[in-house]
């Protein structure tokens, strides 16, 4: 077999992680387990990654990464301030109902990382990566209207996002179509008059 260096197999370990923690779960993630989704030795995990811990924050780095990716190519360029917020949650709404899966492996690795000390780190990361993209977001849309904000766009995109993860846990854990329809409106309503 073909020797693969470790910036080839780190992408490769981390989809495979992925999928597999998407699957069945944080709990079920192991390097053995990890190691024999993409069928190579459990010491080519460590050799790329060190530990379990970095594979974890890889993980979360990436998925965080994608979901950002696609809201971000979803904002408007000529829309007034209020439409291009609307428009980017309900980009960023249907990553929840397309991509559930995504979304409780962010909160189940979010949850894990608050009592690994390894990964408080990549935690604070990646709620400060959502928030600063977020933030930016809203400065952009305000800029380029000319919209002149209530109070500081960091606020702003902290509302939005406490408010977004109350709406996806309860969209993973009890979920009613038509409410959360109307809680998201809501939301944008409420970010909105903040803003």
């Amino acid at each position: 077999m073909a020797h693969v260096s470790a910036a080839e197999r780190r992408p490769q370990l981390i989809k495979a992680a992925i999928g597999l923690m998407a699957r069945e779960g944080v709990a079920a993630g192991s390097t053995r387990a990890i190691a024999a989704e993409l069928g190579v030795a459990q010491a080519t995990v460590h050799y790329t990654f060190g530990t379990k811990e970095e594979l974890y924050r890889a993980v979360m780095e990436q998925l965080t990464h994608d979901l950002i990716d696609q809201v971000t190519r979803a904002a408007p360029t000529d829309a007034s301030f209020e439409e291009t917020i609307v428009t980017l949650a309900e980009a960023l709404w249907r990553t929840v109902l397309e991509q559930p899966a995504s979304y409780q492996l962010l909160t189940e690795l979010s949850m894990f990382a608050l009592r690994t000390p390894h990964l408080k780190e990549a935690l604070e990361s990646h709620y400060g990566g959502v928030l600063t993209v977020t933030t930016k977001l809203v400065e952009q849309a305000a800029e380029r209207t000319g919209h002149r904000l209530g109070q500081p766009a960091e606020t702003v995109a902290r509302l939005f996002l406490a408010g977004f993860d109350g709406l996806t846990m309860q969209h993973l854990s009890l979920p009613d179509e038509e409410a959360e329809r109307v809680c998201l409106r809501s939301l944008v309503s409420a970010v909105l008059a903040m803003a």
